[in-house]
């Protein structure tokens, strides 16, 4: 029926589209096409972007019809539909084959259930106009499917089973890293569906000053109700710019904490670890680069998406680091 060699192929294409997944995402979000088609799943009412959408323009008479926003968003969501539908294949042979293949299939299982709710966030995103909880939502539960792949797909290059006890000291290093990037991811995407990013026109300081005027309070209520259009952003000049500083403290305490763990692993003995260390601390600075060439060039989209794209491999490269701290060294490879 299938093979080990071509289930582990499907798992690679799987993880590689989940990425692509992820910065097609970005790249809606950041050309303002979020809202192209304001229904779901279709776009105006059909599955496919042709002239006969604007015919159906009338169905939504506040959002007329632009045909490179609708694109976008179509091939967003034809991405991520082809994405869940290999990700419930592999859920299926994972299963089937658990002890043919030698797999667990718990993380297939689990990602076929995440795919369901990650599909209601997206619909959700749409139907509520760009609720900036829901969009960050969304945001992060397409990272937890990326590394939840890219988990999986390490499973399956070892030999050995994860061990009962990992290592204390690389085990805690792992999982403070994990949670200190997992969280600046979600006060950028707070960041980006709240049109902060540009509330701060220079750098270091912001607006002329090291701690401009702020508001936390305004920045930071998770709900304000339905019925409202988030589209460019409702918040006053101060909320803004809160969030935005919040953001920037947040990547200083990951660059401290990540760059710290990196040249701990880069010292070590540990071939693999040392070559995960390069590649965090490699990670790491092209993403301070991307972060301030945003603010300096004024947010251009190719910079913008990338940032997004390079702190999803900043998040993997903690997962990668996480799985080392956990497998015992005899089935590490290079990573």
């Amino acid at each position: 029926m299938i093979s080990k060699t071509l289930f582990t192929g499907m798992a690679r294409l799987t993880l590689l589209l989940g990425f692509v997944v992820v910065v097609l995402g970005a790249y809606v979000r950041l050309s303002d096409a979020g809202l192209g088609c304001p229904d779901w799943p279709g776009c105006y009412g059909e599955m496919v972007v042709t002239d006969r959408i604007s015919e159906n323009g009338h169905l939504y008479p506040e959002r007329p019809f632009e045909s490179h926003k609708a694109w976008k968003e179509m091939v967003h969501r034809y991405a991520a539909g082809s994405l869940g539908l290999l990700i419930f294949a592999m859920a299926f042979f994972s299963w089937r084959k658990r002890d043919e293949f030698r797999v667990r299939p718990a993380i297939p299982i689990v990602l076929a259930v995440l795919v369901i709710f990650q599909a209601l966030l997206g619909m959700w995103t749409v139907t509520l106009l760009l609720k900036p909880v829901v969009v960050m939502a969304h945001l992060l539960g397409g990272l937890t499917i990326l590394s939840l792949l890219f988990w999986f797909n390490l499973r399956l290059i070892s030999t050995d089973r994860p061990a009962d006890t990992a290592q204390s000291t690389l085990l805690s290093w792992a999982i403070a890293g994990l949670v200190i990037v997992i969280l600046q991811i979600s006060l950028g995407g707070w960041t980006s569906a709240n049109y902060a990013a540009l509330i701060c026109p220079d750098f270091p300081v912001c607006q002329g000053s090291w701690w401009p005027p702020m508001d936390f309070s305004e920045g930071f209520i998770l709900w304000r109700g339905l019925g409202i259009d988030y589209e460019g952003g409702v918040l006053p000049a101060d909320a803004r710019t809160a969030i935005h500083m919040s953001h920037r403290i947040g990547a200083l305490v990951t660059v401290l904490v990540i760059g710290t763990t990196a040249i701990r692993l880069m010292r070590g003995t540990d071939g693999s670890l040392r070559l995960t260390g390069v590649v965090m601390l490699f990670v790491l600075l092209l993403q301070v680069l991307l972060g301030v060439s945003n603010v300096l060039l004024r947010l251009p989209l190719p910079i913008a998406v990338a940032h997004n794209g390079v702190a999803a491999l900043l998040l993997l490269t903690l997962v990668a680091f996480l799985y080392q701290a956990v497998v015992p060294n005899s089935s590490r490879r290079t990573l």
